[in-house]
């Protein structure tokens, strides 16, 4: 995927506009409508969404390869609509990212229906 995304991107680190805009063009294409988008430092997960519509991500997706990126995003999305693990929730993630299940494993995440990421 050599040559792909912006130039911040390609020297290391995504600006946090990039990132935000990432995470609207997600938001439109799973059809949900985020009210908030913060960046912030957590040290045990990658990222949370609140009841209300507040999306929070972990500073280090912003150093992290694009489809890890991706992966915490719809997964973070997809909460909007369904707010477990269950069959539904994994049903949408793979219409969304196929190879969901391959990059959580790459993170450290374990998808289960009790766990959240």
């Amino acid at each position: 995927m050599a040559g792909n995304g912006t130039v911040a991107e390609r020297n290391g680190r995504l600006s946090l506009a990039d990132f935000k805009a990432s995470v609207s063009e997600w938001a439109q294409r799973i059809e949900v409508q985020p009210k908030e988008i913060h960046i912030r430092q957590m040290r045990n997960k990658w990222a949370s969404v609140s009841t209300n519509g507040r999306l929070s991500f972990n500073a280090e997706l912003l150093e992290m390869e694009k489809r890890y990126r991706d992966y915490v995003i719809v997964h973070e999305l997809v909460h909007m609509k369904v707010p477990n693990h269950g069959k539904l929730f994994k049903s949408l993630m793979f219409a969304f990212l196929p190879k969901w299940e391959s990059l959580a494993g790459q993170l450290g995440v374990r998808e289960s229906a009790a766990s959240s990421a």
